[in-house]
């Protein structure tokens, strides 16, 4: 797919200076799977606070099934 986007170079210059990458387009893909990482991680964290538990479940109990 080719894209054309404009794109500030001192973003570029400072990530490329950051890590060595064997071409722009490497570098820009490594960045977008890092941000869609840390989005998922963001929406992870919402769920925190949102789960019901059982408070008299005895995970311990699991362990000696066997």
């Amino acid at each position: 797919m080719i894209n054309n986007f404009v794109i500030d170079e001192t973003l570029i210059q400072e990530a490329l200076a950051l890590e060595d990458h064997p071409s722009i387009e490497a570098m820009l893909e490594k960045a977008l799977r890092e941000y869609i990482q840390r989005r998922k991680c963001l929406k992870i964290l919402e769920l925190f606070g949102t789960v019901d538990y059982d408070e008299i479940y005895d995970y311990k109990a699991q362990r000696n099934v066997l």
